[in-house]
């Protein structure tokens, strides 16, 4: 391939469009939106908005749902995403709470249940803007919407009871509806169409922001709580693999710290030239009581964060985590923050290793990764304080002696 990568992103994005084209060869669609929504974030505070719509009916859950997509190829991904056909109408962000009828139809939407029939008129035929970057994630056809139409939504009552009080601040409806069972993923659609917060203040909230926005606050509540936990009693390490990724997660008998590194080998999306001589490693952390700047990494620091959080909460335990992540040549494409959650959430559900001490859990997780350790004590923090302190720790035991 041109691109030195094993598959080609641009061909598998091509093949999934021929696949739908005549699909879409009306100006008019209609089919079951699984529900979904999306919220823009060029030209910010004035965002396009709208539904996406699958030019059929029927059970379309999983188009839209990442929590059903692991175990699944990266071609079906596509093909999921490339199935929803977008509609688009400029909106303010401080629509939320306008009542126009799009945007309290989409919010209807969103308080859904299951799948509701719908139609979708467009401006003109929804076609694909096929942009020759890797770094995109896949999106189907897009076209302005004239206007739509959905039907026969059941609705979710949690998401409903949220989105009329007003005197419930929007973080608050976050966690309650957490708490309630309400999937990650329906929580930050409702959360990107300004569904919550006290009256006056909701606004909408472009997508991507909406995910970030949701894992980060659902993990520092969960962080609040295990906080209150006493340490696990041993060193533990997670690990899953899944499309080119390897996930590690390195569990300490400490205080709850959290560190999350990533490492692109050359011919990925992050590290793109196949001449390069080493991977990209790249990362942040937070100690006990947090941090309050915005990870250069970006989202997927929440998202993993909130999966790891899940796991102590789930057990009443607190450690210091050590979350490292491979990118091999065989991830084509990005898919977005999703992929890290759920891989995470994933390994995190595996039966974990036990040791002693952190020397054998880290001799066993280098051998479920190709860096050799000295790269990854170089980029972190939390190694770097394990190690020195261990140090310390014999040097005092020896001389004592």
């Amino acid at each position: 391939m041109l691109c030195g990568k094993l598959s080609c992103p641009i061909l598998a994005k091509a093949q999934s469009i021929v696949k739908h084209a005549p699909l879409t060869s009306s100006q008019i669609v209609q089919g079951s939106t699984p529900p979904g929504v999306f919220v823009g974030r060029i030209g910010y505070p004035k965002v396009y908005v709208g539904p996406m719509v699958p030019p059929y009916f029927g059970d379309t859950e999983i188009l839209d749902t990442p929590e059903l997509w692991i175990g699944k190829t990266i071609d079906e991904i596509i093909d999921y995403r490339f199935s929803l056909i977008r509609g688009k109408t400029l909106a303010s962000v401080f629509d939320a709470e306008a009542e126009g009828k799009l945007i309290l139809t989409l919010q209807e939407l969103a308080m859904g249940k299951h799948p509701a029939d719908s139609e979708a008129t467009f401006a003109r035929q929804p076609r694909n803007v096929l942009l020759l970057s890797e770094d995109t994630q896949p999106f189907g056809p897009s076209a302005p919407l004239k206007s739509f139409k959905v039907s026969q939504i059941k609705v979710d009552r949690r998401i409903e009871e949220a989105f009329y009080d007003r005197d419930l601040k929007a973080s608050e409806a976050v966690v309650d509806l957490y708490n309630e069972g309400v999937l990650v993923t329906r929580i930050q659609r409702a959360f990107s169409l300004g569904m919550f917060g006290l009256s006056k203040k909701r606004k909408l909230v472009p997508t991507r922001w909406s995910i970030t926005a949701v894992d980060s606050i659902l993990s520092q509540e969960l962080i609040g709580r295990i906080k209150q936990y006493d340490t696990i009693d041993e060193h533990r390490v997670y690990s899953f693999e899944n499309l080119g990724n390897l996930f590690v997660a390195i569990l300490m008998p400490e205080r709850w710290k959290f560190e999350w590194i990533e490492c692109w080998f050359p011919g990925t999306t992050w590290n793109p030239d196949q001449r390069a001589l080493a991977p990209a490693i790249m990362g942040d952390w937070e100690p006990y009581w947090g941090r309050k700047t915005y990870p250069d990494i970006g989202g997927c620091y929440y998202a993993c964060r909130l999966a790891v959080a899940e796991k102590m909460n789930q057990e009443k335990k607190q450690a210091s985590a050590l979350v490292l992540r491979e990118i091999h040549p065989g991830y084509i494409l990005p898919l977005g923050v999703w992929f890290t959650r759920e891989s995470m959430r994933a390994a995190m559900r595996s039966e974990p290793k036990k040791f002693d001490n952190l020397h054998a859990a880290l001799n066993y997780a280098m051998s479920k990764l190709t860096v050799p350790l000295k790269k990854w004590v170089e980029n972190s923090a939390l190694l770097k304080q394990a190690l020195f302190q261990k140090r310390i720790s014999d040097f005092m035991l020896g001389h004592n002696d």
